[in-house]
């Protein structure tokens, strides 16, 4: 079963928002690198929910969406190496990376048809 994100006040999820500033030339292998991070590392870690890459107009971000379920859940992960590496390597390709643990305050949406 997959689970996608589900963007929800009640919830008490931590959000990760990463804005990484790539050249143009480079933001497609940015977003490989990092779905097959998540693919074959980041998943499979305790906490882990679900994550989304966002690829910018201009080529020149890349904002990565990820839930996990408690903030403690993701500072595990950044202290394991197997998702250490992953992480590197993204720093490589980047020229900046910013990321940020938000926590959903406010949902608003139309009614479904």
């Amino acid at each position: 079963m997959t689970v996608t994100a589900r963007i929800d006040s009640t919830r008490t999820v931590a959000t990760l928002i990463n804005v990484f500033t790539v050249s143009p030339d480079r933001q497609s292998e940015l977003i490989e690198l990092l779905a097959r991070a998540t693919e074959e590392t980041m998943k499979h870690q305790p906490g882990f929910i679900c994550a989304n890459f966002h690829a910018s107009q201009d080529g020149e971000r890349v904002v990565n969406y990820a839930q996990w379920e408690s903030e403690e859940h993701y500072r595990t992960m950044l202290a394991n190496p197997a998702a250490r590496i992953h992480m590197d390597q993204a720093a490589t390709i980047a020229t900046d990376v910013q990321p940020r643990l938000f926590r959903v305050q406010s949902t608003h949406g139309r009614a479904a048809p």
